[in-house]
């Protein structure tokens, strides 16, 4: 048996991991901010809902607590909650961002460490974005050279950085940054364009699905390494 845990998987390629990852027979846990919406959501899916709002300590706690309480181990941990700011560039709106994007995977990574100690097979997959990428953002030939999203694009670097710091400390864990590729959600919603929740899903559910033998350190897409 496979525990896994998804944060923000209540809608977009958060449920559909959860979707993914359930047909692969892993016993899921839907983490969603909203209780309702992600009840309704694991439901759908006929998984387990655990209140999480990443944002929050006391909610991140409560959260492992009960995975704890019923399982005693956590073997993938999937870093998908996010937002994306489209209003004025300000302290605040950065303050959010940033409190969502990275330091939620703070939150959620240091409370699940000590379940995922307790797996043979533990693998970490933050949600990122070459959008945070150096490499990726300072070529005229790539997509992202054309973003201006500074907030949105300051916390993915923050994102993946977090997860070369913790591939390093942890490296029994195999822990890696996914760019899913770009993807029709609601974050996406003011964008033409865009593919199917469910295929950039089943680029996180290939890694997620590789355990501690899995990249790690790195950021990967479909096709393999990523610079950054």
């Amino acid at each position: 048996m496979t525990v896994s845990l998804i944060t923000g998987a209540n809608k977009g390629i958060g449920f559909e991991t959860a979707r993914q990852l359930a047909a692969l027979d892993h016993t899921v846990y839907l983490g969603a901010r909203e209780e309702a919406r992600g009840r309704a959501a694991a439901d759908a899916l006929g998984i387990r809902f655990v209140q999480l709002d990443v944002t929050d300590d006391a909610s991140v706690a409560a959260a492992l607590a009960v995975i704890e309480a019923e399982q005693g181990v956590l073997d993938v941990l999937v870093h998908n909650a996010g937002i994306q700011e489209f209003g004025p560039v300000d302290g605040p709106t950065a303050l959010r961002a940033l409190d969502t994007n990275a330091a939620g995977i703070v939150r959620v990574t240091e409370a699940a460490l000590p379940l995922l100690r307790r797996s043979a097979n533990a693998a970490v997959v933050t949600v990122s974005s070459s959008a945070g990428s150096f490499w990726a953002v300072t070529d005229p030939a790539r997509p992202e050279y054309h973003l201006t999203n500074a907030l949105y694009a300051a916390s993915k670097a923050a994102a993946t950085m977090l997860t070369l710091q913790y591939a390093k400390a942890h490296p029994a864990i195999a822990f890696t940054a996914v760019e899913p590729g770009y993807t029709a959600t609601d974050m996406t919603a003011d964008f033409p364009g865009g593919r199917s929740p469910s295929d950039s899903a089943a680029v996180v559910v290939r890694i997620a699905s590789l355990g501690s033998g899995g990249p790690t350190g790195t950021l990967q897409d479909e096709d393999g390494v990523l610079a950054w």
